[in-house]
């Protein structure tokens, strides 16, 4: 079995006061990368896929924080799922096939989705070598 790594997000204070409303905090947030799979919980919003799954990762921002702050956020133009916990940067990950997440969005299939993490760079460096590895 190989190692899981944790990735912590990032809170902006701007962005943590509003997250916690909707039931979103630090302890309760986090992404994690094995060899296999890629999993992100940001509150009660869950999300789940295989790493083959994954096409394309990359690292975008600044967001605006009427557009991304508070609970997981839904573009409208193609579905993607935001977990926004500040509007710096983030990874942007996009999938093969859109995925069901779990939680209030369970419903939607989502065809990207992008975590704030603190270290940005270190998991979009983690997912392209375990990508890589398996390719």
């Amino acid at each position: 079995m190989s190692s899981v790594e944790r990735f912590e997000f990032s809170f902006a204070a701007s962005y943590k006061s509003l997250a916690r409303v909707f039931g979103i905090t630090p302890a309760n947030s986090w992404v994690e990368v094995s060899g296999e799979s890629f999993r992100a919980r940001y509150g009660p919003f869950r999300f789940s896929t295989p790493l083959q799954n994954i096409t394309d990762v990359s690292i975008t921002g600044p967001y605006a924080m009427l557009k991304t702050a508070g609970p997981a956020r839904l573009a409208i133009t193609d579905a993607g799922l935001t977990f926004a916990s500040n509007g710096d940067r983030g990874v942007l990950l996009t999938f093969a096939r859109p995925v069901s997440g779990r939680g209030p969005l369970k419903l939607l299939r989502h065809p990207e989705l992008t975590v704030t993490v603190a270290d940005s760079e270190g998991l979009a460096a983690l997912l392209k070598k375990r990508l890589a590895a398996i390719a």
